[in-house]
């Protein structure tokens, strides 16, 4: 079978792409992040924020998306990519697909280089500092989840994470690209990261597909089970960062958590991000368990 990764050597962000240079001067009337993608700015209880306000809340938003990159995918993707790489996943995979993981290895260290510098460029040209947020909650309630519905198969909870991660990272980023009302910076890192990503999916499909022909039967219900909780997981949004945000801004307390609860009741299920994600599970086999799919329903994902 052919491999996502057979033009990796001529294809790959990390090995032909170009450093993403932003310009201010190039980008009047642009904004830093899709408005329709930052829900809180609508809000009527931040009608009375100035434009320099609104731009700095979204400033710190692009922040947000860009840090959330460096530390995920080398927390959570590089961790079962190494993994695989190195023959520590429990399942006898041949040399070539673990050559290919050392490739996302190397595709994820580079994105979470070039978001960094993205966001430093940004900080330095705009004045609006990076936040020192590490994104710790949203990798901790991942890690937590895994553990509460699977808590004899450790080793098989960071596996499961980053086959749901990779899965549904692909339609978050292909939102980013086609917006013209975005900086152009911006939009092009996003589409390079999706370029990748696409071939991640490809790979963490397949990855999966072994994983669940070899798992152990007595395993299948709870992995089936444990799977939309973690879909849930990686798209409740991690609200922290935006209530801190919003206390930069000047907003009071009381309002930044009240504007955040509201605009972020329904983080979590959805759909249409998760469709690809539900679909390698379904032609894997999940759906034939008992209760599967009685379980992704529950969860809002079909």
């Amino acid at each position: 079978m052919s491999s996502p990764f057979d033009r990796w050597y001529e294809n790959a962000g990390v090995r032909s792409g170009i450093r993403r240079m932003y310009t201010e001067e190039a980008e009047d009337g642009k904004v830093y992040y899709p408005h329709d993608q930052v829900p809180y700015l609508a809000h009527e209880a931040l009608a009375d924020l100035s434009a320099g306000q609104r731009r700095e809340v979204t400033i710190r938003h692009l922040h947000q998306f860009l840090l959330s990159t460096t530390h995920l995918e080398t927390r959570i993707v590089n961790t079962t990519a190494e993994l695989i790489a190195n023959n520590r996943a429990g399942l006898d995979l041949p040399n070539t697909m673990r050559m290919d993981a050392f490739k996302v290895y190397c595709d994820e260290g580079y994105h979470a280089l070039y978001s960094l510098d993205l966001a430093e460029q940004v900080a330095n040209v705009t004045g609006v500092g990076i936040p020192p947020w590490n994104f710790g909650w949203f990798v901790d309630r991942l890690e937590e989840i895994g553990q509460k519905l699977l808590p004899d198969e450790p080793a098989l909870v960071p596996l499961l994470q980053t086959v749901v991660f990779e899965t549904l990272i692909t339609a978050v980023l292909n939102e980013i690209p086609n917006d013209p009302t975005v900086v152009t910076v911006v939009r092009d890192l996003t589409r390079d990261h999706a370029k990748d990503e696409g071939h991640h999916h490809r790979f963490f499909a397949k990855f999966f597909h072994e994983l669940w022909a070899n798992l152990d039967h007595r395993l299948r219900e709870p992995v089936a089970h444990t799977l939309p909780a973690l879909i849930h997981a990686c798209l409740t949004w991690d609200v922290e960062p935006v209530r801190a945000s919003l206390l930069m801004s000047g907003v009071d307390s009381e309002t930044a958590s009240t504007v955040v609860a509201d605009a972020y009741a329904r983080s979590g299920a959805d759909p249409n991000t998760c469709r690809a994600t539900v679909r390698t599970f379904r032609s894997a086999g999940v759906f034939d368990v008992p209760g599967a799919e009685e379980a992704f329903a529950g969860h809002g994902l079909l």
